[in-house]
């Protein structure tokens, strides 16, 4: 099963959240992963050929995607990651993360990982009962320093900052945020 995993990964995007609803996601998702296949599946054609039949096509409805993604997951190792839960709409999410329990529950060589900032972990874990193992991981001042000369660097205005305005920046940034 090593050599047959598939990997998709979909960023939630505050900017356009209300185009990103759980069946756009996992449509993505699948598209991904279809992406990554030798041969797609016929039940992925079918369903395809299927919605150009209607008047004017039709996409996939939300418990068709989750069907195909609990058919190709079952037969191969296969790796989701959403990234900034957190940024989906709380209903859009509700919805998202039950979609992904039920392909949890019938695609046991599936794994998901998400990503979000700390107060939607208990909605994970609600939603995701026995299924979800959280980590909480939090930036250390290092980190933040690190970044930040990063940045710094990056500037694309030469001479606007000097090693005094640097060196503040570094220190008052972490310190403000630890505080947090």
């Amino acid at each position: 099963m090593g050599g047959d995993a598939v990997v998709a990964y979909f960023y939630i995007d505050c900017a356009t959240r209300e185009e990103q609803s759980p069946a756009a996601i996992l449509g993505s998702v699948l598209k991904q992963i279809v992406g990554g296949l030798d041969e797609v599946p016929e039940r992925i054609v079918e369903a395809f050929r299927d919605g150009v039949k209607l008047i004017g096509g039709r996409r996939l409805v939300l418990s068709e995607i989750v069907e195909l993604l609990q058919g190709i997951s079952a037969s191969r190792c296969t790796y989701i990651c959403i990234d900034a839960l957190d940024k989906c709409q709380a209903i859009h999410r509700m919805e998202l993360l039950d979609s992904l329990n039920q392909i949890l529950r019938r695609s046991p060589s599936a794994r998901i990982f998400l990503t979000g900032r700390p107060g939607v972990r208990d909605e994970v874990e609600r939603r995701l009962p026995l299924m979800a193992g959280t980590r909480s991981i939090t930036p250390t001042n290092n980190d933040i320093a690190t970044f930040l000369r990063a940045k710094l660097r990056a500037d694309k205005i030469p001479g606007a900052m000097d090693e005094i305005l640097e060196e503040e920046i570094i220190e008052a940034i972490p310190e403000a945020v630890s505080e947090m």
